[in-house]
């Protein structure tokens, strides 16, 4: 029984209808220890004979056997572990892959067998130097002469350790020493125990063979044993071949990086920025955001929501539409916008409420300090506990009735030692309004006791609810608060609380609005959250160019491989190989893109931080690792979405087609 058989191979190209046969029956037997060269001009029908023993031609008609066992051509996954195991390749244009060194050359096929790394580098640098070539290891293909590329080739060939050695041509790109020197390697082969068949149309190659098959019209019409074939000693260490690691692959995807270093940086570096500023623009919203959250918070105790009258009917009507519609009421009909007793005590009476504060509050207050007065529509209100303490800059707060705190900006007009107010007292007017809703003027004389700074918020002047309430009395003014500051239970109850009371109704009305500094928090980091995701979104513009972009080299780079993706294939390699080769490619470029992207943005962060602390004494740029983990997601699913169509490209490349490409 011979180790190759191929028993009646037909194989016709069709051009339309019209069909065109090129193997006519094909019958031969082959031995390993034979160095079998197959001699006829060109379009005889040598090399499509060559790419079915070889296992890249799927479409004939006969049958291949290997060692008595037929060889299904019609199952893919067979025919690659076919091609690791059985069948070495030397091409006529050597078809080296130019990214890599000629020690790597030779470990691409060693990558497909069960070796440890450095029992496949060994057995490269062995193979390498018995082809004349150990010194030249660490050299690129671009560096070498013809006759050197064509070692690297059969060292490549061997590496696997396959039982037939198939070469295309492999002289005819050579000089005359060279050939002799190629010629004697792949008669050493056959010594060894291989099947070497060559395919040539030189006589005088063929001449140095075992046998000749004189191949014309599809046929073999003349056969010629020029000697016998070499004695096969058995060879129990066989190497074990195994698919293309996954590791290999993210190997061969850097390397190839690496050599096209130029066009993947201008690439990386647009992917970068648009991760940088992705990053940047959102750690700038979460900047904002908690800027504006320490402000308020400095000015305001989140336990304590303040609470106005609701005069709106409507009871589906926003909270903003009704405290509109009260400020409105305010001048027009004020008896409607002070709270009852009854009200008051249901308000109390809600889940986690301490206990509600009364208060006044009017917008129209004009103070007077000697010659200095303030500006007209000034508010004055009684002070509660939900200023916080620190807006306190000199004094304490208001605790007997005639008790006030001023406002800093003021006390600096009246005084350049403005310090000096404490003690000191000062007079202003309102306006109140008595039963009838008609104006009433209110005058008074209080002591400050301290000096406030509201920042953002404004001016505040304040005295207590009893202070203010004597002197509504006396001007015969309506004396119930116009508004009330509640007393939480505990932080987390805040929003519980506040939603409760918005629900109270009295006559099916609802009959307060009630608002904390959470729910204004919340509507402020809402708005800034949109304008800083606007942002980003914007920034991420540069991350669909630079898809573009990848998609294009991508495309690019499946064009200019075509070679290589036609020899890793008859190597071996699967087409999910050839698939993550250019998928992880791509995917490289989205991590490093994303490396540098968020190192630029953090040096940004501490630049912008540096530079603005000292103004607004808080970092304005915050970078969370939520950010972070955003933007590489985004990066690594583009990069993805980006080489999916030219890596599947790529994978589905006829191997004979890939193999003849220019």
């Amino acid at each position: 029984m011979s180790f190759l058989e191929l028993k009646n191979i037909h194989k016709s190209y069709f051009l339309g209808k019209e069909e065109f046969p090129v193997l006519k029956g094909i019958d031969l037997s082959f031995e390993k220890g034979e160095f079998v060269s197959i001699l006829g001009e060109s379009g005889g029908g040598k090399s499509t004979l060559m790419n079915i023993i070889g296992g890249l031609d799927r479409n004939f008609s006969g049958d291949v056997l290997i060692n008595g066992n037929r060889l299904d051509h019609q199952q893919e996954k067979k025919l690659d572990v076919y091609r690791r195991e059985t069948i070495g390749y030397i091409f006529q244009s050597f078809n080296l892959i130019n990214y890599q060194t000629n020690l790597e050359n030779v470990e691409t096929s060693l990558n497909m067998t069960t070796l440890s790394a450095a029992q496949r580098k060994q057995r490269a640098m062995e193979l390498l130097d018995k082809v004349g070539l150990g010194d030249h290891v660490h050299k690129y293909p671009s560096q070498l002469s013809g006759g050197q590329k064509q070692r690297v080739a059969i060292a490549r060939a061997l590496a696997a350790d396959p039982d037939v050695m198939i070469a295309d041509e492999p002289t005819g790109a050579l000089d005359s020493v060279n050939t002799i020197e190629v010629l004697e390697l792949l008669e050493q082969i056959a010594q060894e125990g291989k099947l070497v068949i060559v395919v040539t149309h030189s006589q005088a190659v063929a001449d140095y063979g075992t046998r000749i098959l004189h191949m014309a019209d599809g046929k073999i019409d003349e056969e010629k044993n020029l000697k016998d074939k070499f004695e096969v000693s058995s060879n129990p260490d066989r190497l074990v071949s195994k698919p293309l690691s996954a590791s290999s692959i993210w190997d061969m995807a850097f390397d190839h990086l690496k050599y096209k270093k130029l066009q993947n940086f201008l690439i990386i570096m647009g992917s970068a920025i648009g991760i940088f500023s992705v990053i940047l623009f959102l750690g700038l919203g979460n900047g904002i955001k908690g800027y504006i959250n320490d402000q308020v918070s400095s000015l305001a105790n989140p336990n304590y929501p303040t609470v106005i009258k609701n005069t709106l009917d409507d009871n589906d009507a926003t909270n903003n539409e009704r405290m509109q519609a009260t400020t409105q009421a305010a001048a027009t009909n004020y008896s409607s916008t002070v709270f009852s007793d009854s009200v008051i005590k249901k308000i109390n009476n809600v889940k986690n409420v301490s206990k509600a504060y009364q208060g006044y509050q009017f917008n129209n207050a004009v103070f007077k300090y000697g010659d200095v007065q303030s500006q007209a529509g000034t508010q004055v209100q009684t002070w509660s506990s939900a200023y916080a303490d620190k807006i306190i800059k000199a004094g304490h707060k208001p605790s007997a009735d005639n008790e006030i705190v001023i406002d800093k900006t003021f006390a600096q007009k009246a005084n350049k030692n403005w310090k000096s107010l404490i003690g000191k007292n000062i007079s202003y007017t309102y306006v109140a309004y008595d039963q009838n809703n008609q104006a009433v003027p209110v005058t008074s004389t209080m002591k400050i006791v301290g000096i406030t700074d509201g920042g953002q918020a404004g001016t505040i002047f304040a005295t207590t609810f009893a202070g203010m309430k004597q002197d509504l009395v006396k001007a015969k003014a309506i004396t119930e608060a116009n508004y009330l500051t509640l007393k939480i239970n505990d932080t987390q109850n805040v929003k519980t609380a506040v939603n409760a009371v918005n629900k109270i109704k009295d006559n099916g009305k609802r009959v307060a609005v009630a608002i904390s500094v959470g729910s204004i928090l919340d509507t402020i980091n809402t708005i800034t959250s949109l304008a800083s995701y606007v942002l980003a979104a914007i920034a991420g513009i540069s991350l669909i160019v630079s898809a573009i972009m990848i998609i294009v080299t991508t495309y690019m780079s499946v064009s200019e491989r075509t070679k290589e993706i036609g020899v890793l294939r008859a190597l071996g390699a699967r087409a999910k190989d050839i698939r993550g080769l250019f998928t992880n490619e791509a995917l490289l470029m989205g991590i490093i893109s994303a490396v540098l992207g968020i190192v630029t943005a953090y040096l940004a962060q501490f630049a912008m931080n540096s530079a603005l602390y000292g103004l607004i004494k808080f970092n304005i740029v915050q970078v969370s690792i939520g950010n972070v983990i955003f933007a590489v997601v985004i990066a690594l699913i583009i990069a993805l979405v980006a080489s999916f169509v030219p890596s599947r490209r790529a994978a589905n490349l006829n191997t004979i087609d890939a193999l003849a490409a220019d």
